[in-house]
């Protein structure tokens, strides 16, 4: 929580001191509630001895979405935006919206728009989130933006979690199967060493591979953790540069199964974004260049800024889409059409309904397949370690026999 230094007066004379508020208006009641006179208040730097642990700093989808919603519901009401914004600011569970929202009013009251006030707080409000509202102030509709956007994060968040969910299940099997089978290589295997070293007869290859293996796991466990965090690091460092990011998100869009259910989630969210933000009368232009953000891929945001730039030249925003393998028929002509139409927005939402509903069966189809595969891969890989040990037992029991 923000911490103010403050120099005042009381009935007993000079006061000076630091306060703890969400605000630096809400410090402002406190000390005048302890009969202080303020003369002066600075809000103090964080430090790493006062900074609140958070993660980044930003709220919860499902706040915002109720945030927005009840907003909504404040301004039909016919309640100010100043009040809205203070009620809001009383009722939200989120320390973090809840700080952010009495900034946002504490501007407000110093006759700042709205959308001026939250561009201040960027890590809470998005650019579409900003732009949508100057649109909603500058038509009158700002109850009904409110409500659009309320709407456009749900149906975002329904389809990122979808993607999610299908990429998540075989990726923990597969770290499920890691952690198995370096858990057998390094406490279950060892235990059969000393009885097969004295073998006699020459072990099978697999044996001697999966004994290998052991032995490298236990002296060298390390040298795998190290190259694991590695290899994270490296993939974080190549998507921070563009270029790197680009071959990486090409390649994400190549892979098989996978790609495919990427391409569809990206192009429902560029297009439910651009309906929102037409909708809205956001200037295409503008909305272009904030989709370019959202997409989050290198190879689908370098379409759209050429998209972008044939607009300025005059041109249609579909020819460097249909020149592209990224963007299938069904969306270019669906743009064409609205261009040529006046209904760019109608046509954008029906293309990202169709790709919503693509997402939400791809993802169910996915998971089906993908469950028994991974049960094989890991029965196999378990399986084959097992023989490993148990063929040579069987013989040496054999032998004894």
């Amino acid at each position: 929580m923000p911490r103010f230094k403050y120099e005042g007066r009381t009935k007993a004379g000079k006061k000076n001191g630091v306060v703890t508020a969400e605000s630096k208006r809400e410090a402002l009641v406190k000390l005048r509630g302890q009969g202080v006179r303020v003369l002066q208040i600075n809000e103090m730097p964080e430090t790493l001895m006062t900074m609140e642990i958070s993660l980044g700093g930003r709220v919860k989808l499902q706040d915002f979405v109720i945030f927005l919603r009840q907003f909504s519901t404040l301004l039909k009401a016919g309640v100010t935006v100043v009040d809205s914004t203070n009620i809001l600011a009383s009722q939200t569970s989120s320390k973090t919206l809840k700080k952010t929202l009495l900034a946002v009013e504490e501007d407000l009251r110093g006759g700042i728009p709205l959308s001026q006030a939250a561009a201040k707080h960027k890590k809470v409000f998005t650019p579409m989130f900003i732009n949508m509202v100057y649109a909603g102030e500058a038509g009158g509709n700002l109850d009904g933006t409110l409500e659009r956007l309320a709407t456009y994060y749900e149906k975002q968040h329904r389809t990122r979690q979808k993607v999610r969910s299908a990429l998540t299940y075989p990726a923990f099997v597969g770290v499920m199967a890691i952690v198995v089978v370096i858990f057998m290589l390094v406490k279950i295997v060892p235990t059969f060493v000393s009885m097969l070293k004295n073998y006699k007869a020459s072990l099978p290859a697999v044996t001697r591979l999966v004994l290998s293996a052991s032995g490298f796991m236990q002296h060298y466990w390390w040298l795998v953790v190290l190259i694991l965090i590695g290899v994270y690091v490296l993939l974080v460092v190549l998507r921070k540069n563009k270029t790197s990011k680009f071959y990486l998100d090409y390649a994400m869009l190549k892979f098989p199964i996978f790609g495919k259910l990427v391409q569809k989630s990206i192009i429902a969210r560029m297009t439910r974004t651009l309906s929102s933000l037409f909708s809205s009368s956001v200037p295409i232009l503008q909305a272009l260049s904030i989709v370019e953000a959202i997409v989050e891929n290198e190879v689908m945001t370098k379409v759209l800024r050429q998209a972008r730039d044939a607009l300025e030249k005059g041109q249609s925003m579909t020819e460097p889409m249909r020149r592209h393998w990224v963007f299938p028929p069904l969306v270019t002509q669906m743009i064409a059409i609205g261009e040529e139409t006046g209904a760019l927005d109608a046509m954008l939402g029906k293309v990202a309904d169709f790709y919503e509903a693509e997402v939400e069966a791809a993802t169910d189809q996915i998971k089906a397949l993908i469950e028994p595969f991974m049960i094989v891969v890991l029965a196999a890989v378990v399986g084959t370690i097992i023989a490993a040990i148990m063929i040579p037992m069987f013989e040496i029991y054999n032998n004894v026999q």
